[in-house]
């Protein structure tokens, strides 16, 4: 129905299609202007991919002159059959990758893009908080298995990777699967704070993913207790030292008093 239609028009659809040698997507244009139709088709391997729009039959749009673009470059589509316009791409490296779409224009326009891109890699957490002679804990994770995770650290304007050599008594790397690393560095200090991050290899390209590393003094957590504890000391030495001298006081009056019935 029209909601359902509408709604779809909402949120881009995403497919995982890394592993196969041919991959086919088409996306269904319903005729009415509106939202571009949008799809993300994520590749960690070289394959063939056949892109179509098909004009929904029921389209008010008849005979429409159909574009295809790459980004803003125009390319020709390679197949037509009623109402159905595809390409056809060999993706054999990261500059096939990109943003593909098709173009139908008559009384109105309507569009479709299939983004292809290599797979997302996600993490725990983008800011990681501990404390000294604490094990900070990174993960990184992807739905496709890379052919290769690294670690690096950023020192400066310098990127040093993060490997089995790399202190063995301060860091350790665990690939928990093939999906999934895991960096973690043993005895914080303050030193150990700055920007880490990981990068997942695929055979058509490379994602990372940044993680911010703070390390806080064994000291911080005590800060709220013992300013709590030098509020009350001074509350306290406060309201001693009014007493003492409201006693003082009270004896000197006292005294006062008495020396002057002695004097009458």
């Amino acid at each position: 129905g029209t909601d359902a239609t509408t709604q779809g028009l909402k949120q881009p659809s995403k497919e995982s299609l890394s592993n196969g040698p041919f991959v086919q997507s088409e996306i269904l244009l319903p005729g009415a202007s509106g939202a571009p139709l949008e799809r993300t088709i994520t590749l960690a391997n070289a394959t063939t991919v056949e892109l179509s729009c098909k004009l929904d039959t029921n389209s008010p749009l008849k005979n429409p002159q159909v574009t295809w673009k790459k980004g803003n470059e125009t390319i020709s589509h390679t197949s037509k059959t009623e109402n159905s316009w595809s390409i056809q791409l060999e993706i054999v490296d990261s500059s096939k990758l990109g943003s593909y779409s098709c173009i139908l224009k008559g009384e109105e326009e309507i569009s479709a893009t299939f983004h292809l891109q290599v797979p997302d890699v996600e993490g725990r957490g983008r800011h990681v908080i501990t404390y000294e002679r604490d094990t900070a804990v990174m993960l990184c994770k992807s739905d496709s298995a890379p052919m290769a995770w690294t670690w690096y650290m950023i020192s400066g304007s310098k990127q040093i990777a993060i490997n089995a050599s790399s202190k063995g008594d301060k860091y350790l790397i665990v690939r928990q699967s093939a999906g999934v690393t895991q960096l973690r560095i043993l005895k914080l200090t303050k030193e150990d704070a700055g920007v880490y991050f990981c990068q997942a290899t695929f055979e058509l390209g490379k994602v990372k993913l940044e993680v911010e590393l703070k390390v806080l003094s064994i000291m911080a957590p005590l800060k709220p207790f013992l300013a709590v504890v030098a509020e009350v000391l001074i509350l306290l030495t406060t309201i001693v030292l009014y007493e003492v001298y409201s006693k003082r006081k009270e004896k000197r009056t006292g005294e006062k008093a008495f020396d002057q019935i002695e004097q009458l």
